[in-house]
């Protein structure tokens, strides 16, 4: 059920962001578990995209766990106060990350409410990056975790989407990129309510 390691050293960034639909991210802090339907993703292509972190070559202490082999976690902080979860994927020194934008809640809603101090009806509670990273207790502690391991990981639970089913359009909030920001790197399913806005296809 669980990704396997070589699942993440894909080198096709684009086509692992679209394929981690349906997969269910999980979170164990404190034998506290929860999980979420990935419903939402966006592709960043190392060092040859404009919007990437590590966008010609650039290395920082934060960007250098983009330079990881795949299948570890990557924890930014965004606007000082939003922790964005990515997925590392590819060889090392490949930095390409896959965004995730949204889940679903699947397991421990009761938990995941708790963390958001909201109910599960309602959508904002794991949509977007920061929303979704909250839900599932992911701060900068993950950061460099292994997804293989048993604090945080990815399983397949053979949910398969149809590309009608898939919207595929440019990435959110990335104006600075230029033409890069008009790439169809954002992957989301159609009329899932969790999808972060806008939703239109």
């Amino acid at each position: 059920m669980k990704l396997s390691p070589e699942y993440y050293l894909n080198e096709d960034v684009v086509a692992l962001a679209k394929n981690l639909l349906g997969k269910v991210l999980y979170t164990n802090i404190d034998g506290e578990i929860t999980a979420g339907i990935i419903v939402e993703t966006e592709a960043y292509f190392g060092i040859k995209d404009k919007a990437s972190h590590a966008y010609g070559g650039r290395r920082t202490n934060r960007t250098e766990t983009m330079y990881s082999q795949g299948g570890v976690a990557y924890v930014y902080l965004c606007y000082g106060m939003h922790n964005l979860f990515n997925v590392v994927s590819s060889v090392k020194d490949d930095p390409h990350a896959v965004l995730i934008r949204a889940i679903e809640p699947l397991i421990g809603q009761a938990i995941i409410e708790e963390r958001r101090n909201m109910p599960i009806t309602k959508p904002a509670i794991s949509s977007g990056p920061g929303s979704a990273a909250k839900a599932l207790g992911i701060d900068r502690s993950f950061n460099r975790k292994d997804l293989s391991g048993n604090e945080i990981w990815i399983e397949d639970h053979q949910l398969h989407y149809q590309d009608d089913q898939i919207f595929a359009g440019p990435r959110v909030g990335i104006a600075y990129a230029k033409e890069h920001a008009l790439l169809p790197w954002r992957f989301f399913i159609k009329g899932n309510p969790y999808v972060s806005k806008p939703n239109k296809v």
